[in-house]
């Protein structure tokens, strides 16, 4: 292909663009990080937030982190995409294995560096998630074993998004010199259900959708049995998020903002039971994302604002 020809930074733009949108991820990534620190202020019962020059340094470690993931996965399913998935970047050829491992130690290393430079208190949380990346990478030394149990194969990995997570809300404690509020064990339950959201909610299929080869969970548990999990993690993440909202004290009203919202995200899902369609299907993705945004925006995120800016 033509496109395998052009320069290094020219691929790099197009495998981006596919796999890992700098700009999209990165505002989604930003407001984690912005949610996750905010929550933890709340909690604690702090004026304000944090200095905005150590944030700024930790939404670039928070998205290079998610990149580093992005890049172990390209290793890690390197063997199913060369077989089932050869449209994707690396098994057609536009961006090479050793060109992505060079890309990941140089990431690496800036991050590496940064933190030990302006937030050294910060250096043994990134070193825990990190290491618990690298066990991912060799899938827990038990690769065809983990392989056959998808559930625990994802729930497995689905716990690097909470060690992110408390390494965003270290932003505030730890480097005030504080321990963490009880309150962060709730909000970073949610993250590991909202990453379950996002798993699941991206790979509902229709019968005529599915790929052989690739994992779906409608493929798993049938067309009907797949989107009701989905219902029922999202079910349990608004649970997790009305007890991460008691502990910042947001009252009756957050429970009833979040259990609306539940019903407005759910409604593809009741669509697609009824009806299983392309369209709807797509539509479960959708929501999957904006659930996630939106349970991160106001159990952190938009009550930070609304102090801020009042």
């Amino acid at each position: 292909m033509e496109e395998n020809n052009r320069p290094f930074l020219k691929r790099f733009v197009i495998y981006q663009k596919e796999r890992f949108p700098f700009l999209a991820h990165g505002l989604m990534i930003a407001s984690f990080t912005f949610s996750a620190v905010s929550y933890s202020r709340i909690c604690r019962g702090r004026e304000g937030f944090i200095d905005w020059s150590g944030f700024l340094i930790g939404i670039f470690a928070t998205i290079t982190l998610f990149f580093l993931v992005r890049i172990f996965d390209e290793f890690k399913d390197q063997e199913e995409d060369r077989r089932y998935r050869q449209y994707l970047p690396v098994p057609r050829g536009l961006i090479s294995l050793k060109e992505l491992k060079t890309i990941g130690l140089i990431v690496a290393v800036i991050q590496v560096s940064v933190i030990a430079i302006f937030q050294l208190e910060m250096l043994y949380l990134y070193v825990i998630v990190l290491l618990y990346l690298m066990l991912m990478g060799v899938e827990f030394f038990v690769p065809k074993w983990l392989k056959k149990r998808q559930i625990l194969y994802i729930t497995s990995h689905m716990f690097i998004i909470p060690l992110i997570d408390i390494y965003s809300s270290g932003l505030d404690w730890l480097l005030d010199g504080a321990s963490p509020h009880w309150g962060l064990a709730w909000f970073f339950a949610v993250s590991y259900s909202n990453g379950l959201v996002l798993e699941f909610g991206r790979k509902i299929r229709t019968p005529e959708n599915e790929e052989e080869g690739v994992v779906s969970y409608t493929g798993l548990y049938g067309t009907k049995g797949g989107v009701i999990i989905w219902i029922i993690l999202l079910f349990t993440t608004m649970i997790l998020a009305m007890g991460a909202s008691y502990y910042a004290g947001y009252g009756r009203l957050a429970y009833l903002i979040l259990f609306m919202v539940f019903i407005l995200c759910s409604l593809p899902a009741w669509s697609f039971l009824k009806k299983p369609s392309t369209k709807s299907s797509k539509f479960i993705e959708y929501a999957s994302a904006i659930w996630t945004a939106l349970m991160y925006l106001s159990l952190g995120g938009i009550p930070m604002l609304k102090a801020l800016i009042i």
